[in-house]
């Protein structure tokens, strides 16, 4: 048991990555503890429409959708860390503001929209950034784990930010909410501040005169030749368009079909990130490149069981089915973010782990406001377990084209336990 822990916390022996992750955690905690407030206050202020919703979840990702190429090429060209401080900090100011809206009970709807676009802004270029800092953090051996790691620190705030979150707004109302957000995205900057440069894992940066150009279209060629990297990225952008816009489906499922309180909803939050954070962890052992296949299993997983809490007719249904949901949600997304990192110059990793937060996060704008009018119309279900099929037949058809284009087998194998695995075309 202490080996196995010892490997699955490694990167934490690194100085500079446990300053990276504590200060995350932290941030991360208050910002889903924000995520949960602003649902709540725009149902509040919009007399529960979803659609509203999905307009607010739309405007916080469409600078995503604009801005994170342009971000990837920042990150291939100036110091990671000077970026993540600037990013950091901008955040910092624009939850302070919103707070103190709140809390003063000056706040209207378009105040949110507002608010949510310019965090969106902020987060189009922290994200990539954060990204591709982490392997010069830790370097190419730790770089799996660590990326495990960051995705564990991500659910773990995503398991206590919502229940937190939940209880804060029964007890308190949003606008103290949004405060203790507001203090905890201060702590990053603490930490980026006591990083040692010299132990940092990159090149000595050029003369600006003399650094490359690092231009958005030569890393969109470079993905464009390279069929390794365009799968997973292919599926995240269908997967991540109709199915990861929980945020959005969950409140409204919470609200208007179950009619319950925000307590209740965090609860939903919650049990989705209690199997996230279990997926991030199992994957902290993985010492290389995961296969294209543990990639498309984990996406015929998640989106099977996505599709499966649409249909769910019951409160604890939807709840006990949240738990594998989120389990093979993360574990397909690290798997991509690992196969793509992992598979990636370093002279182009910025501008790759760019697109991948593009296609990441860069197709809400497009299906949250979809998803919102559905829920509306035709109920929260239909929009979860829509979206569940959608990514279902996309994983499957994912899944069919890469075995024939290598002409391998898919076997189901019944004994000592049941289990599909591959045939290489050698092999039969």
């Amino acid at each position: 048991m202490r080996a196995k822990l010892n490997t699955m916390f490694q990167s934490l022996r690194v100085r500079n990555y446990r300053l990276f992750a504590t200060g995350q955690l932290i941030k991360l905690i208050g910002v889903w503890m924000m995520f949960i407030a602003q649902d709540w206050l725009v149902l509040e202020l919009s007399d529960n429409s979803a659609t509203a919703l999905g307009v607010v979840v739309a405007l916080q990702f469409t600078p995503v959708l604009l801005l994170t190429l342009l971000s990837g090429r920042l990150a291939d060209r100036y110091d990671k860390r000077l970026l993540l401080f600037v990013a950091n900090s901008a955040w910092s100011v624009l939850a302070l503001v919103m707070s103190l809206l709140v809390l003063t009970d000056l706040v209207v709807l378009w105040h949110v929209f507002v608010f949510a676009a310019l965090l969106g802004v902020a987060n189009a270029v922290e994200t990539p950034v954060r990204q591709s800092f982490v392997s010069e953090l830790v370097g190419t051996p730790l770089l799996p784990n660590a990326l495990s790691l960051s995705a564990a620190t991500f659910n773990s705030a995503r398991i206590t930010g919502p229940a937190v979150a939940g209880v804060g707004i029964a007890a308190f109302d949003v606008g103290p909410v949004f405060l203790i957000s507001a203090v905890s995205s201060v702590a990053p900057l603490v930490f980026l501040l006591r990083m040692r440069a010299d132990e940092l894992h990159r090149d000595e940066l050029l003369p600006l005169a003399d650094r490359a150009s690092a231009r958005v279209v030569d890393g969109l060629r470079y993905v464009a030749r390279r069929p390794d990297l365009l799968l997973p990225m292919a599926l995240m952008s269908v997967i991540g368009m109709t199915l990861f816009n929980f945020q959005l489906t969950l409140a409204a499922l919470a609200k208007t079909v179950f009619d319950t309180g925000a307590a209740s909803f965090g609860l939903f939050t919650t049990a989705l990130a209690t199997g996230s954070l279990a997926g991030a962890l199992a994957g902290t052992g993985r010492r290389g490149r995961p296969s294209v296949y543990v990639v498309l299993g984990a996406a015929v997983a998640c989106s099977a069981f996505g599709t499966l809490v649409g249909l769910a007719p019951s409160y604890w249904l939807v709840v006990a089915l949240l738990v594998p949901t989120g389990f093979f949600m993360v574990f397909f997304g690290q798997a991509s973010n690992q196969r793509v990192q992992l598979g990636v110059d370093a002279a182009f990793r910025g501008r790759v782990m760019a697109l991948w937060v593009l296609v990441f996060l860069g197709t809400n704008p497009v299906g949250a406001p979809l998803l919102g009018w559905i829920a509306e119309h035709y109920g929260a279900g239909a929009s979860i377990w829509l979206g569940g099929l959608v990514s279902l037949t996309t994983a499957l058809v994912a899944l069919t084209w890469q075995l024939h284009r290598t002409g391998a087998r898919l076997r189901l194998r019944m004994l000592p336990s049941p289990r599909f695995y591959v045939v290489a075309a050698a092999e039969h």
